[in-house]
């Protein structure tokens, strides 16, 4: 037997009897059979500089689109600074944070990555980071679980399906019932939720700006949840905590999200980084790890992990999550975003998003092929819908360099005809006009 490869036939055979298929093809069986035992066509070996040659055409061949496109990963501006910072070898380490006394640029940075989310969020504690921002709500919801010890939780039907779908993942394997809550007018109905709202439920997960870029008012949420006694868990794009109220303002008990648009590069899709932060009420149900700040010996400052709820700390079964990690090297990417833009940066950024966004609104609204569905405010992204063929409309738009609008109906197929747009402070002003002018020229 290869060393590489552990299983015996027995093996592989008592695998596959117990999930209930019949061979390894089946496993396979839901890929395209034209994409199947392809020929790579793989060239020979190459020194290094035939291989940097050989990879230099192919990515000639790109050809990159400009997006307007969100729906959770946004084009915001990188500082080049962020590239040279994170291989310093202050940060670029490879001991982990279990060995502080070799690991305190690590350590400094994540203490300084949570500072700052809890200076955004409003909220009195954060982890060292998640995997993304869906995974984060699915942990949150682990969180309210364990604390309520009930197995329902309540979901907007105005949260990205995406996230709704990961949440749904995670808590079947939990045994949790997930229940949607009605939206109302594009907006999580307070009415719809009351109804639901009981003592059965562990808590209810929004999201603002939701699926339709909407900024949502929760007022009244926080009262009818704590009725209850249930945990509030909101997941909010953190960029946007710069103009609107925080998470802790609204009563929130565990504030998750996305922090993918402070400063990290979409990147084809990741990876990204989720945040949680929440009161110190529920510190020690937090996943993951926390650093912390105290003296050493000598009385000179120094970084350490302090709450680590994990299973390596503390007994399986008692462990709040098996999630071994953080996404540290782009916890650095935002802390170092955050630290070179300062805090009338990241405003300045955001406002110039914001005022993208009502810009593109307007000149899109002035054609006749674009409505408004819901009156409601948006920071910057935002829904219409339109009476045009919508894959004719993104090829079209494709083919002059563009990415985007998102069809809605890829999500939901409850959503036919809505098309969603966001714009960044990347975003210039020919861009826009140069984006409407070729939509204005369709039917």
């Amino acid at each position: 037997m290869h060393k590489y490869m552990p299983h015996t036939h027995e093996d592989v055979q008592a695998m596959l009897d117990k999930i209930g298929v019949k061979d390894l093809d089946a496993l396979f069986a839901e890929i395209p059979k034209e994409l199947m035992h392809r020929d790579m066509d793989l060239p020979e070996s190459m020194s290094e500089l035939e291989l940097y040659s050989h990879f230099e055409k192919l990515t000639s061949q790109n050809k990159p689109l400009i997006p307007f496109m969100g729906a959770g990963a946004y084009d915001h501006y990188t500082p080049s600074i962020i590239r040279h910072l994170i291989e310093r070898q202050e940060f670029l380490t490879a001991y982990t944070p279990y060995q502080p006394e070799i690991s305190q640029g690590t350590l400094q940075y994540i203490f300084e990555y949570q500072s700052m989310i809890t200076q955004l969020t409003g909220m009195d504690v954060s982890n060292a980071s998640m995997y993304d921002g869906a995974t984060a709500t699915a942990e949150a919801m682990f969180m309210a679980c364990g604390h309520r010890r009930t197995n329902k939780i309540l979901i907007s039907e105005t949260v990205n399906p995406n996230i709704i779908e990961v949440v749904k993942t995670y808590a079947k394997y939990r045994g949790i019932e997930v229940v949607l809550i009605k939206e109302d007018q594009g907006q999580t109905s307070l009415e719809a939720l009351s109804k639901l709202m009981s003592k059965e439920y562990a808590g209810v997960i929004v999201q603002s700006p939701n699926v339709y870029g909407i900024v949502e008012d929760y007022t009244g949420f926080s009262d009818v949840i704590q009725e209850h006694k249930g945990l509030f868990i909101l997941n909010q794009d953190p960029s946007t905590l710069t103009h609107l109220k925080t998470p802790a303002s609204w009563g929130v008990d565990i504030a998750v999200g996305e922090a993918q648009s402070l400063g990290v590069p979409l990147s084809y899709g990741g990876p990204y980084i989720g945040y949680m932060a929440t009161s110190k009420k529920y510190m020690r149900k937090m996943p993951g790890r926390i650093c912390g700040v105290t003296k050493d010996k000598d009385g000179k400052r120094a970084f350490v992990l302090t709450l680590q709820a994990r299973e390596q700390h503390i007994r399986r079964d008692k462990a709040n999550s098996n999630i071994c990690s953080n996404q540290s090297l782009l916890a650095l990417f935002v802390t170092i975003y955050m630290s070179v833009m300062g805090k009338k940066g990241v405003y300045e950024a955001q406002k110039i998003s914001f005022n993208h966004a009502h810009y593109l609104e307007e000149q899109l609204l002035a054609l006749p092929t674009f409505e408004k569905i819901y009156d409601r405010p948006f920071f910057k992204e935002f829904t219409l819908k339109t009476s045009l063929d919508i894959d004719v409309l993104n090829e079209t738009l494709k083919e002059h360099g563009y990415l985007g609008p998102l069809a809605l109906e890829k999500l939901d197929p409850r959503k036919k005809s809505l098309v969603t747009f966001a714009v960044t402070e990347k975003r210039t002003k020919a861009e826009i006009d140069d984006f409407v002018a070729i939509i204005g020229g369709l039917k």
